[in-house]
């Protein structure tokens, strides 16, 4: 599957939002009957770790997130986690969201399994857990899935094919080794690559969301790989700080960058031909998203049942599929032509 840069309109800030459990209530037509969102619940937001541009994005009340959305109705929002993108870190951050009586906990998972058991502690105490932007399938009641995992991991692969005319040895900078939505995605990549026989992966390294780190293992994958022809970097962090490796007059032109990342990041990379395209969704979209079924499944407007339908504000409808799942919509590709259009 190829994707497009198309539909630049899709791209809309977000307003307004329903709510959940306490004092006043909102009425809100849902798939089944009218209900109501009631305000007043105290909502954790828990990304994989504080400091990550993706994140802020994502949840801040400046960029129209999950907090402004939680604010705009009425609820408790705190963004809270750990500095470093691994289950020790994020931990303590959702066990302290639980000991201050959560109502609803929006988490972004740094493992599948890891978080489990203090998740289904917080689920068996009635607390609802819905994760966003990376997956514990086994202890949440929702998932906010950003795009197809099938169309990214394609996609990215396509992207830089394009680039290099299907031909070279590629490695992949990618997250933490334990990552949900990182491995899936990687797992569609070499899928999609046996239709591009030139093309070798030589390397999957691992930044662990951390600038220094992802900084160090591409460095390294320069240097053990001097035929390499192509970079995909499927988190935010690693592709700015494979641009910023590759952006030098020895490797720009010669080494293709691409994978996810925010176009204000990527803006210079962009501009200087270190990076001719790569591509992301909103995330402000995706935590507002979260925020808003957070607060609806809290409320019991509506179940994670498949088949079940919502609106989410400005956003629009959605329908929950299968394994409990929303999808926010199709990855968006950002090239010079579109990039200036977007500050986020």
């Amino acid at each position: 599957m190829k994707i497009s840069p198309k539909h630049p309109g899709a791209w809309v800030s977000i307003a307004s939002c329903a709510a959940v459990a306490a004092l006043a209530a909102v009425p809100v037509a849902n798939a089944s009957a009218a209900t109501t969102y009631k305000k007043g619940l105290k909502v954790f937001v828990i990304p994989k770790n504080l400091g990550n541009s993706y994140f802020t994005t994502a949840d801040s009340v400046k960029s129209g997130g999950a907090l402004a959305a939680l604010k705009a109705l009425g609820e408790s929002g705190t963004e809270t986690s750990g500095t470093a993108a691994t289950p020790a870190s994020q931990l303590p951050a959702i066990q302290a969201a639980i000991s201050k009586g959560a109502n609803a906990l929006i988490v972004s998972a740094t493992d599948p399994s890891a978080l489990c058991p203090t998740l289904d502690a917080a689920m068996k105490k009635g607390i609802t857990v819905v994760t966003y932007d990376s997956d514990a399938p086994a202890c949440r009641s929702m998932f906010i899935n950003q795009a197809s995992t099938a169309a990214i991991g394609e996609s990215e692969v396509s992207l830089l094919a394009s680039e290099i005319h299907s031909t070279g040895q590629i490695a992949i900078v990618s997250a933490e080794a334990s990552a949900t939505n990182q491995n899936a995605w990687i797992g569609y990549m070499k899928l999609e690559l046996k239709k591009y026989p030139k093309m070798k992966l030589v390397s999957i390294v691992y930044g662990n969301d951390d600038p220094t780190t992802a900084t160090q293992v591409t460095q390294g994958l320069l240097s053990q790989y001097p035929h390499l022809k192509g970079i995909i970097s499927p988190t935010t962090v690693g592709i700015l700080a494979a641009a910023q490796v590759v952006d030098t007059p020895q490797y720009r032109g010669k080494i293709a960058v691409t994978g996810l990342g925010t176009p204000d990041e990527m803006k210079k990379y962009v501009a200087d031909g270190t990076v001719k395209a790569f591509e992301l969704w909103n995330p402000a979209n995706l935590g507002y998203l979260a925020a808003y079924a957070a607060v609806g499944l809290a409320s019991h407007a509506f179940t994670a049942a498949k088949g079940q339908t919502f609106s989410a504000g400005k956003l629009g409808k959605f329908t929950v599929g299968a394994d409990h799942t929303v999808l926010l919509g199709a990855p968006y590709v950002f090239n010079k032509a579109n990039i200036n259009r977007f500050n986020f």
